[in-house]
């Protein structure tokens, strides 16, 4: 079942017990009310009676002979049947509408009558038709001696109620099927945005398509929050959709190159260079920088991976000062004769981190430095302390950085050459420097201009001694 069909089914199974409750008190509302107002009514018209008597009633003479004149009573019973009962209960006096047919009174009427109480109650006549019969006492001489009984026939209220009913009924029934269409409707427009969401999803999943976005009619609501987060989602799906396509297409490149060259220098040696010294040498060199190029990818891959899992480091006190040192003495020998690296200014700093994984973010910045510095061309080391945080630079005059390339730099496997024929990298490195300096609390700055070089500024919080 759709859960347009449950919320109708729900609105309208709720309105249904509302109406059924709030039916049920009306109608009990309406009969008692008429039922109290048809009591009034008779008890006033046997109070009428019962004051003519004692108007043509002398209580001394009632006294004295211990008899009652009474009045004619027909002159009242237009529309009500009337009897005047003993106190005993025999009736001494009745209507000529009731024709000699007395209606029969209850056990606790008569001690009523005996006692000078009133009351009212309901008797099943001869003929099968029900009164409502309102029994006063008559008290002459400060004494019951009888009563004055009014009855009418309840056909007036139960045909009152009867409409009543119908009314309730019909009326009841038309308006669940109003609120049936009304909440079919309501659940439909409510969940038009849902639909919505689920046709953008088919979609996706049948075209592949991550660029598409769930359309939103109020982006205030719950349903417009959801599509905004879902679109959020998307967006995110789609970059990282991207990435890894991009991340597959660089990987198969990059490893494509070091394999084939080895499989040529292995060729080579199967077609008789293994039989020369120096052809051996070559290719067993070849093969061996091509393989430690391949490990160099592989292990950045996986720290790529265990940094996405929740890599936590392990960190101490490291006098960064001295790690320049080390850095910069490796960085000379990674130059060579091409680049020259200098040692700028140098404060004395600790921090708080895991030495290989700062030598690491550090030699890749170098690294990526070297790479795009020219020959002849200059890298510049300096470590400063400035209000807390302890600032590493790493400034080349390389090519430098385009302004549209400059966001994207630490993003995996983005490259601002794409053929990478001259520098020969997979695109992790400045990743990977940039997880490693957030992981220390820190982050990394650059400012580039095209032509004249980079600054790649690398903030550490600085921890006391």
């Amino acid at each position: 079942m759709s859960i347009r069909l449950k919320l109708t089914f729900w609105y309208t199974g709720l309105l249904a017990l509302s109406l059924l409750g709030f039916s049920a008190l009306l109608y009990s509302l309406i009969a008692g009310v008429l039922m109290t107002v048809m009591d009034d009514r008779l008890a006033g018209q046997a109070q009428d009676v019962i004051n003519l008597i004692q108007n043509e009633n002398d209580p001394a003479a009632v006294l004295l002979s211990g008899r009652v004149r009474l009045p004619s009573i027909d002159v009242f019973a237009s529309q009500y049947y009337i009897q005047i009962v003993q106190a005993d209960g025999r009736p001494v006096q009745l209507s000529e509408n009731l024709r000699n047919r007395e209606f029969p009174i209850p056990g606790e009427t008569v001690q009523d009558i005996s006692l000078g109480q009133t009351r009212a109650y309901t008797v099943q006549a001869e003929g099968g038709s029900r009164l409502r019969v309102a029994s006063v006492p008559l008290i002459v001489a400060r004494r019951p001696i009888g009563a004055v009984q009014v009855a009418q026939n309840l056909s007036v209220i139960e045909d009152a109620l009867r409409v009543t009913r119908a009314v309730m009924l019909f009326g009841g029934a038309f308006s669940l099927l109003l609120a049936a269409a009304g909440g079919a409707l309501l659940a439909r427009a409510v969940l038009r945005p849902i639909e919505a969401i689920t046709r953008t999803a088919e979609r996706i999943t049948l075209a592949e398509d991550l660029s598409q976005r769930i359309p939103s009619a109020d982006p205030n609501d719950e349903l417009g929050r959801l599509a905004k987060t879902i679109n959020s989602m998307l967006a995110r799906l789609e970059v990282l959709f991207q990435t890894q396509q991009r991340l597959v297409a660089d990987v198969s490149h990059d490893l494509r190159t070091p394999l084939t060259t080895i499989q040529g220098n292995v060729d080579l040696l199967r077609r008789g260079a293994a039989d020369d010294p120096v052809m051996r040498v070559e290719a067993l060199r070849a093969i061996g920088d091509e393989a430690a190029r391949m490990r160099r990818m592989v292990n950045d891959l996986l720290l790529l991976a265990q940094a996405d899992a929740g890599l936590k480091l392990q960190r101490q006190p490291v006098e960064l000062d001295t790690l320049l040192l080390e850095v910069y003495r490796q960085a000379q020998v990674m130059a060579g004769e091409k680049v020259t690296v200098r040692l700028g200014a140098e404060d004395q700093a600790l921090v708080l981190g895991e030495s290989d994984r700062l030598r690491q973010l550090l030699l890749n910045l170098i690294d990526n430095a070297l790479k795009y510095t020219p020959a002849g061309g200059q890298v510049t080391l300096t470590l400063r302390r400035q209000a807390g945080w302890v600032q590493v630079g790493v400034e080349d005059t390389g090519i430098g950085i385009s302004p549209e390339d400059l966001p994207h730099i630490f993003e995996r496997h983005y490259r601002a050459d794409r053929s990478r024929s001259r520098s020969g990298g997979h695109g992790l490195g400045l990743a990977i420097a940039q997880w490693i300096a957030q992981a220390h609390g820190g982050r990394i700055e650059v400012t580039s201009e095209v032509g004249k070089g980079s600054i790649f500024t690398v903030w550490l919080p600085e921890a006391t001694a």
